[in-house]
């Protein structure tokens, strides 16, 4: 099961970095930064599943910059 969350995890944040690297999609767009921050997520929850610390520090910080950069873009629009 670990495996199988891990490679989910990992394919997300890989589709998100070709979408970005072809421009497909923007890095301060929403969509990229949902799927950096569910790819995350999945990553370090597998790893946390594993006990590895060294991927544990990279995902929870990867999901964690994400979800910062979810909530100052939510905040910068304006509501209408």
């Amino acid at each position: 099961m670990e495996d199988f969350i891990g490679f989910i995890g990992v394919f997300i944040l890989l589709v998100a970095y070709f979408l970005h690297l072809f421009r497909v999609i923007k890095p301060d767009k929403i969509f990229y930064l949902l799927l950096n921050f569910i790819g995350a997520s999945l990553a370090c929850l597998a790893s946390v599943l594993i006990h590895y610390m060294p991927f544990i520090i990279l995902e929870a910080a990867w999901a964690l910059v994400s979800l910062i950069s979810i909530f100052k873009l939510l905040l910068s629009k304006p509501l209408h």
